[in-house]
């Protein structure tokens, strides 16, 4: 008992810690640039959720004053008369230009912009930067922890797989604790939505996906405060997969659906005024729903991060024996709360995905509904 307690004490300590990490850089910036602690803090979270062209594990401010990062640097690649390829080092996050076979390149707002020797970056007059923005392959923080997701995922089920070979079909060490999710996405999420007959060409997709977005969700919540599902360009991707996947793999009855969806339930002519309106929704329903499933993501734990920091800064501004506790606790409450927001966002990704492999699979005449093709929505 006393050890499931420290554990999890253990767990939420370490969710906590990445956001504490930036209380005494607040403190210091405050006092030498003259900033408000407000303004300090929201340009902190706005950085956090933020990607980035360097791996910044912490930092901290030296006796002399110099702001000191901690950390290592990632490859920059760029396509620019050429390919460009050099150190994010040479940046100094974002303190200096970077000089490369005679053209010079300033990281501005996360962003890297071609300028003079100088860094000289010109505006517009809606104060947005006109310079010239080579198109960017670096390989960000973001980026990263795609990578070491997969290879971890690969490792993982790789075992997973000996594992059963070996021992009968007996899973064996940590194979044991995945076992019984696997088991749960087949036999409660595939099998139910899509139906018994298609649901082994999606498995592969739903497992991925599933362990994909809750393996990043996770390392979201760890010290290294990577926030990939927080990045739309990434739940896109997700997105248009689910979208690529449903629409390629339609059934004709799926297509039927799409531009006839009453069947022959009514005369031809009967139907044109009612198609008018029927038709553009079901086309305008395709892409809504990989949108929602986009969005949900996004939205869901870019909230999470920013709420659970706006949080931990309202102690360093309050700075009261009631105000910072009352902040503190519930920072603890939705640290732990996050964490089941974190497997309930894959969870549903994988549900809504399989929701619509089973729409783009549904055969009428093979499951008994020639006379109602509404009957398989209901």
């Amino acid at each position: 008992m006393r050890k499931t307690f420290f554990t999890r004490i253990l767990l939420v300590g370490t969710l906590l810690l990445a956001q504490f990490t930036f209380a005494k850089e607040q403190e210091h910036e405050t006092e030498e640039h003259g900033k408000d602690l407000k303004t300090e803090i929201k340009e902190y979270i706005s950085h956090h959720l933020k990607d980035s062209h360097d791996f910044s594990l912490f930092s901290y401010t030296a006796e002399n004053g110099e702001h000191k990062y901690v950390g290592f640097p990632l490859p920059v690649i760029l396509i620019d008369d050429g390919l460009q390829v050099f150190s994010s080092s040479k940046f100094h996050h974002g303190e200096t230009v970077a000089e490369v076979d005679g053209n010079h390149y300033k990281l501005y707002h996360g962003k890297i912009y071609k300028t003079d020797a100088e860094g000289t970056i010109n505006y517009d007059e809606k104060h947005h930067p006109t310079n010239v923005k080579p198109l960017d392959f670096s390989i960000t923080k973001n980026v990263v922890m795609i990578i070491v997701t997969g290879a971890l995922m690969l490792w993982l089920f790789t075992s997973l797989a000996k594992s059963y070979a070996k021992n009968n079909g007996v899973p064996t060490g940590v194979g044991r604790f995945f076992e019984p999710i696997i088991l749960y996405v087949r036999d409660d999420i595939a099998r139910p939505n899509i139906g018994e007959k298609r649901y082994k060409k999606y498995m592969p997709y739903l497992l991925t996906i599933f362990f994909f977005i809750w393996f990043l969700n996770m390392f979201g919540l760890t010290p290294l405060g990577i926030n990939v599902t927080g990045n739309i360009a990434i739940t896109f991707a997700l997105a248009l997969m689910t979208f690529l996947l449903t629409n390629l793999t339609g059934t004709k009855d799926y297509w039927m659906h799409q531009f006839n969806p009453l069947g022959d339930s009514m005369p031809w002519y009967a139907k044109i005024p009612l198609y008018i309106i029927l038709v553009p929704i079901e086309i305008l329903g395709l892409f809504i729903k990989p949108f929602s499933l986009l969005i949900r993501l996004y939205a869901n734990m870019q909230a999470g991060h920013i709420v659970l920091m706006s949080l931990i800064g309202l102690m360093f501004i309050f700075k009261s024996w009631l105000g910072s506790p009352l902040s503190f606790g519930l920072a603890f409450a939705i640290s732990l709360i996050e964490v089941l927001v974190a497997l309930l966002q894959a969870y549903i990704f994988t549900m809504l995905s399989a929701l619509y492999f089973g729409f783009a699979s549904e055969d009428h005449h093979a499951e008994g509904h020639e006379d109602d093709p509404e009957l398989v929505h209901l």
